[in-house]
């Protein structure tokens, strides 16, 4: 079944976006062909969540012009807060603007590129060319796949060379404060052969409530050896309908190691897979989630794995109050010929309100005799021995809680490797879960 779609755009204003971004005329092609594909491609069909009536299309405009920052003292005070003002290689995005970059004079020297998607485009055309939905997401997957490639209106491309390690994490910021603005945000991470990154990403907004839509696809590449860890934490407003697509492909003896903290406050899709196409290749995603209020959210984290002796492991702990409700979908896909690989998951769900709703679904797929595998997977309220244990230490019901759920959602919350991204994620939980 198919949706209709009433975009704001014309061809040709999408044409004359291309063009005033100076993009390679492999991208406007990509973008028209894109737009026409959207017509006629159905919506993705994520487990147990009907989204036939949600809004993907409708948003009041394209692209909002935002203020940039002459300096990193000049940010505002909500970003000072998550960015370590010491912090060497920084991008940020104000709504859809590319409002700040630095990257280390000898990072720049070893060839590492931080820029904002656009700029990457114009001088970085061929390498973005070799890695934009062309082995990750794929454009013409599905409506909303359709819809990012024809409206990307911002993004960041992170390339560390062969054979260089970034000892400092990089860190790029999402900043929304204007509820007109839409996100159609594209993130390329590629980690080359022996090379190491930890990249860390904020989406946050401080309007209370959005008119807009949030469509952001994330695509990340760990080459032969490469290590790259990636860190999100998304806090994006009411009102949003968000789809989020984060895709890892990682080859001969390379590892991506995911830590999300998912915590936007509209009904949100939820992807997240892993290919692990090499032998020896390691994918390891831990997610936490804080659903409140009337949100509809469904979660899938899947790994694939294709190449012998490969190891996944998925952990996924969320917490759902009010009236909330989410399906959280771990897959463990085990190809034929991926001999001796290792598909693991967990996932835990916490209730805290009796009209709060949690699914934890577990799947395993495989392909192979020679494998290992397992799966666990919970849904329930706090546990009242912990409770009571706590509560006969002097401490009271609502601390008690408190402090059981910041344990439950410590797995992820600590390995977040930037201290005021760790601090915001710690705060946001607190915030939700009061």
């Amino acid at each position: 079944m198919t949706v209709e779609t009433n975009l704001k755009m014309t061809e040709q204003e999408l044409r004359s976006f291309s063009e005033m971004n100076g993009e390679p005329s492999w991208f406007t092609e990509l973008r028209l062909r894109s737009f026409a594909e959207a017509e006629t491609l159905p919506l993705p069909k994520p487990d147990k969540t009907k989204i036939l009536n949600w809004n993907f299309t409708d948003y009041p405009v394209h692209t909002v012009k935002s203020s940039t920052f002459a300096s990193i003292e000049d940010l505002t005070e909500d970003v000072k807060t998550i960015v370590d003002l010491e912090q060497k290689n920084l991008y940020i995005q104000h709504n859809n603007t590319p409002a700040f970059s630095r990257i280390s004079e000898d990072l720049a020297a070893k060839g590492v590129i931080l820029t904002d998607i656009f700029t990457a485009l114009r001088e970085h055309g061929d390498l973005v060319k070799k890695y934009f939905m062309t082995n990750g997401v794929k454009a013409d997957e599905h409506k909303l796949t359709a819809l990012h490639a024809a409206l990307m209106n911002g993004g960041a491309f992170l390339y560390v060379p062969k054979n260089v390690e970034v000892e400092e994490p990089v860190q790029v910021v999402f900043y929304h404060d204007d509820a007109e603005a839409s996100l159609f945000n594209h993130v390329i991470v590629v980690a080359d052969t022996s090379s190491k990154v930890t990249y860390v990403e904020n989406y946050f907004s401080t309007v209370a409530k959005s008119n807009g839509l949030a469509n952001i696809v994330s695509e990340v590449f760990a080459e032969d050896n490469a290590q790259i860890t990636y860190g999100a934490v998304d806090v994006l407003a009411e009102g949003f309908t968000t789809y989020v697509n984060r895709r890892g492909v990682v080859a001969r003896d390379a590892k991506l190691e995911w830590a999300l903290g998912l915590m936007n406050d509209s009904d949100t899709i939820s992807e997240n897979v892993t290919h692990l196409v090499g032998d020896n290749s390691i994918g390891d995603t831990k997610t936490v989630v804080v659903g409140r209020g009337s949100q509809k959210q469904n979660f899938t984290t899947k790994v694939v794995h294709w190449g012998k002796d490969s190891d996944g492991q998925i952990l996924k702990h969320g917490v759902m109050k009010d009236s909330s409700s989410a399906i959280f979908n771990g897959i463990g896909k085990i190809e034929h010929g991926a001999t001796r690989s290792n598909a693991e998951q967990e996932s835990r769900v916490l209730m805290l309100s009796p009209n709060a709703r949690g699914d934890a679904n577990p799947i395993l797929l495989i392909d192979e005799d020679d494998v290992t595998a397992g799966h666990a997977a919970s849904v329930g309220r706090v546990d009242p021995l912990q409770l009571y244990y706590l509560m006969s230490r002097g401490i009271t019901k609502q601390e008690a809680e408190r402090l059981v759920i910041h344990g439950f959602l410590a797995p992820v919350v600590n390995v977040l490797p930037i201290e005021g991204v760790k601090k915001q994620l710690t705060e946001v939980i607190e915030r939700k879960v009061r």
